[in-house]
């Protein structure tokens, strides 16, 4: 008892000094400048441009979001998604309709996203609302997955409480036998894409002394309004 009292009470002093730790992390960002008469007047064009740089830079996944929503009551819950297009205008990525970011998009649409290019002292806010896309355009991206990603997508009651693995294995075994003789699955019902309408994105470019660039656009009677954020 004695020996785990004082295995406690390090552990606790030594969560203490790696909290301290944290306030003294600085990272001085100086390798960009970003303004208003510098971007392109169209954000998507902007964004397009950005991305590019972040594949040409090798940033470790630079499609993947977070996905910012809200739950019942408003409380706001998060994960990481990937971009997958940007089509007509809108941001899509793709995820289970029964899933909890699913359940929580068709209550409010309401949602955010944010790419997060550390390599590039870069950051992307969008702030929208989201509309699924066709069923057609659901079926063509989920059949150009991997025969793998098909298999666990009908397998996974994403989101539902499972009591271990071992469920999610063997629904893999009965989905394999179901499909043994197709190439290509359907795609299940619950299945599918959402694109991101956005109303007001933001490009952030790191800067020293915390005086970050900030660039706004905002979506006015059909119209992009470029401004210029305080950090």
């Amino acid at each position: 008892m004695r020996d785990a009292t004082y295995a406690f009470i390090n552990f606790k002093k030594n969560t203490v000094l790696k909290m301290k730790g944290l306030s003294e992390i600085r990272t001085d960002y100086s390798k960009a400048s970003l303004d208003t008469t510098s971007v392109d007047q169209n954000p998507f064009t902007q964004f397009e441009k950005w991305f590019k740089e972040a594949l040409e830079s090798q940033v470790l996944e630079p499609n993947a979001m977070n996905l910012a929503t809200l739950a019942e009551g408003g409380r706001p819950t998060s994960r990481i998604v990937l971009l997958k297009g940007i089509e007509n205008q809108q941001f899509v990525f793709y995820t289970n309709y029964q899933s909890q970011k699913g359940r929580e998009l068709e209550a409010n649409p309401s949602c955010a996203l944010n790419f997060f290019w550390p390599e590039l002292e870069r950051q992307v806010r969008i702030e929208g609302v989201v509309s699924r896309v066709s069923p057609e355009a659901s079926d063509a991206y989920f059949q150009s997955r991997p025969r793998e990603s098909q298999i666990g997508a009908w397998s996974s009651p994403q989101s539902t409480f499972i009591k271990d693995r071992t469920i999610l294995e063997e629904r893999v075994k009965q989905m394999e036998e179901k499909y043994k003789d197709l190439k290509v699955l359907p795609r299940p019902k619950q299945w599918g894409g959402y694109g991101v309408t956005p109303m007001e994105i933001e490009f952030w470019q790191g800067r020293p002394s915390r005086l970050h660039d900030r660039i706004v656009y905002i979506l006015t009677d059909n119209k992009w309004k470029i401004q210029r954020l305080a950090p």
